[in-house]
């Protein structure tokens, strides 16, 4: 069965970086697209980007596509997300996830999740 699992969330300061890793097991990857999502205590769960897994090609929040990248390693079956020039805003859970469309923005699209990730940014 697919099983993704995040990594690499942490407490950093307005103004750093971090990278995410999805590993994702399970999967035919040529199947599906990946994307990434955030939701912060009290809030809708938001799309932040995806990526068809064979192909590379993206998709971003307009709020975010400057300072996020999504890249993708299919030899190690894992989906990062490059966040850089972090604020306190994005501080929430962020959660891989995995859907047989592509490039889908709606959660209700996604057919598997991760667990998430925490990412604290303090000011």
């Amino acid at each position: 069965q697919v099983q993704l699992v995040e990594s690499g969330g942490g407490l950093v300061q307005a103004g750093g970086s971090l990278r995410l890793s999805c590993a994702a097991s399970g999967l035919t990857f040529s199947s599906y697209a990946m994307g990434w999502f955030r939701q912060a205590p009290g809030k809708e769960r938001e799309f932040v980007a995806a990526i068809n897994w064979l192909r590379s090609t993206t998709s971003y929040s307009d709020s975010l596509k400057d300072r996020f990248t999504i890249t993708s390693d299919n030899a190690k079956n894992t989906v990062y997300l490059q966040m850089n020039n972090l604020k306190p805003e994005d501080t929430a859970v962020y959660y891989c996830a995995a859907n047989r469309a592509y490039l889908a923005r709606s959660p209700e699209e996604y057919d598997y999740w991760g667990q998430g990730t925490q990412v604290s940014v303090s000011s």
